[in-house]
């Protein structure tokens, strides 16, 4: 008696093993739908049952826009040079809210998702992908506003508006990178250690004092300036406001480093994510 065995293909195969370069983009592609459909639903379920629904994406940071002009430039009586307090803080406001939200959500992979995880298989980049891609659309509604005060202040105050428009994409995309590239990398160490995501939150808290939201880099003493530079963000902060308006401390070398780390980061980041996803399911 002789047995023919068949030939068969298929489109995905998916195993136990797991690799440090198996980033399977082709797989990650396929699963693009999936990916739309998760950063829909979480911008609806964010303000379902909400009086003012997606009107918040830009009351909170109007309102703190409120509290930084009330007290650093009132009360404190913080110089932005010549960039009009409004645009220098609520610029910040919309960059430090993008990143720091992102980390946050990303660093909580595991935790917010074990369920699914469990249950149903697809790359699991997909949920922190979903999750920087939604906080960007809010960034992107937020810089719409951002716009409209900027082209306010041109027509009606006078201020001089000097568009760098690469400078302000390469800063928008090296946050994105920075963003992403760090919460895929405590995504491990918090599905492992929950307490760690305590220090994920106070240590954000603590990144904010030394990257130029609240101040220009101008108004700290030069011998002490070394400490808001080994921030990478601070380059890409300054950049973003140098491209708007003309206005930034900050070299080539700082902004290219800042951004080529973030790369290297990213890439650390994906490659350990992608190693530990299955062994991280036996932990959460």
């Amino acid at each position: 008696m002789s047995t023919e065995i068949k030939s068969e293909s298929w489109d995905w195969e998916v195993d136990h093993r797991t690799k440090w370069w198996n980033l399977d983009l082709a797989e990650l592609w396929a699963y693009r739908n999936l990916l739309f459909r998760l950063v829909r639903r979480d911008f609806l379920v964010s303000y379902q049952q909400t009086i003012l629904g997606p009107l918040w994406v830009l009351l909170q940071p109007i309102v703190t826009l409120l509290v930084y002009l009330l007290v650093f430039s009132k009360l404190v009586g913080v110089s932005t040079g010549s960039i009009p307090p409004i645009l220098f803080y609520f610029s910040g406001i919309i960059l430090w809210n993008f990143f720091s939200d992102s980390f946050i959500w990303v660093s909580s992979t595991f935790i917010h998702n074990s369920q699914v995880f469990s249950k149903v298989y697809f790359p699991r980049l997909v949920v922190p992908l979903s999750l920087v891609a939604g906080q960007f659309i809010r960034m992107l509604i937020q810089l719409g506003l951002l716009g409209l005060m900027v082209l306010y202040f041109k027509l009606f105050r006078q201020v001089p508006v000097q568009i760098n428009a690469g400078l302000v994409l390469l800063s928008l995309f090296g946050i994105t990178g920075l963003s992403l590239a760090t919460g895929l990398l405590f995504a491990v160490l918090t599905a492992k250690y929950r307490d760690l995501a305590n220090i994920v939150s106070l240590g954000v808290r603590m990144l904010m004092f030394v990257t130029p939201v609240l101040y220009p880099i101008s108004v700290i003493p030069e011998q002490d300036r070394w400490m808001i530079y080994t921030n990478p963000l601070t380059p890409m902060f300054e950049a973003f406001r140098y491209g708007l308006f003309g206005e930034g401390d900050f070299t080539a070398m700082q902004l290219a480093g800042s951004i080529g780390g973030s790369g290297i980061l990213l890439l650390a980041g994906m490659l350990l994510f992608n190693n530990q996803k299955e062994k991280l399911m036996d932990v959460v």
